[in-house]
């Protein structure tokens, strides 16, 4: 019982993981519209390494396509810190795919 009680603590006490964000730009023809939006991404993509960012647009293109949207760029790759100021300039699009 005490073995049980003492790994419980120690997972409790391990810090949770920060998330991870990308802001892009996504477009739709026909008539053309345009827009900024923010998506959370897997964790592994904070490494902001070329691979990772590769992933995140594959991820990205493949979300926004669902809807019609083709992925134009993504801009950054963050966490938790940059999220709050990008909330308003991506409007509905925030957190959205």
């Amino acid at each position: 019982m005490k073995h049980a009680l003492l790994i419980l603590a120690l997972l409790a006490a391990q810090p949770a993981a920060a998330a991870c964000y990308a802001d892009y730009k996504a477009k739709k023809n026909d008539p053309l519209r345009l827009h900024y939006g923010v998506a959370e991404v897997s964790q592994d993509a904070c490494a902001n390494t070329a691979a990772a960012r590769k992933e995140v647009q594959q991820d990205l293109s493949r979300r926004l396509s669902s809807d019609g949207w083709n992925l134009l760029n993504v801009l950054s790759i963050f966490g938790d810190e940059g999220l709050a100021k990008r909330r308003e300039s991506a409007g509905q699009y925030f957190l959205r795919y």
